[in-house]
């Protein structure tokens, strides 16, 4: 296999469904290795159908090239072990809402006292300042919001 731009670069992802594990896809695709952090019982995509020979299609797309870990982050020794990782991580890439990661304790200067060199990718629907910041965001909200839904679905009918 021919090297990437970014052989070397080590990327832990706490990211689920599809702006943040499409990011980390990305990143695998350019030869970094990504380490998909993953809560007990797998992300959620992982049961989202088409299904092939019982794996989802979706969730194998998007996360091709990766690792996985299962660690609850919730607990304290999941967070004892991801702390433990971001010393020997390049990037932590999350789609968490804003405050989250704080919340767990690894903001982004929590992070650095652990890897003063890390770089924090943090996806959100919103951006992580203004009124809406705190929201969640799924594709159909954003086609609400943005006015596309109008152009979808049928003209006498709902989008």
């Amino acid at each position: 296999m021919t090297p990437g731009c970014l052989d070397g670069v080590r990327v832990l992802e706490l990211a689920r469904f599809q702006a943040g594990p499409r990011g980390g896809m990305l990143l695998s695709d350019l030869g970094a290795e990504v380490i998909k952090i993953e809560p007990p019982g797998g992300e959620e995509t992982r049961r989202h159908p088409p299904m092939v020979r019982g794996q989802s299609v979706y969730f194998s797309v998007y996360n091709r090239g990766k690792k996985s870990l299962c660690l609850d982050l919730r607990s304290a020794k999941g967070k004892e072990v991801f702390a433990a990782l971001v010393p020997k991580a390049d990037i932590v890439l999350e789609n968490f809402r804003p405050g989250v990661m704080a919340a767990m304790g690894f903001a982004y200067d929590q992070l650095c006292a652990l890897n003063p060199g890390i770089i924090l990718v943090s996806v959100s629907g919103f951006g992580q300042y203004g009124p809406y910041r705190d929201r969640p965001a799924f594709d159909s909200l954003g086609q609400a919001m943005g006015g596309l839904m109008a152009l979808t679905g049928q003209p006498e009918g709902h989008p």
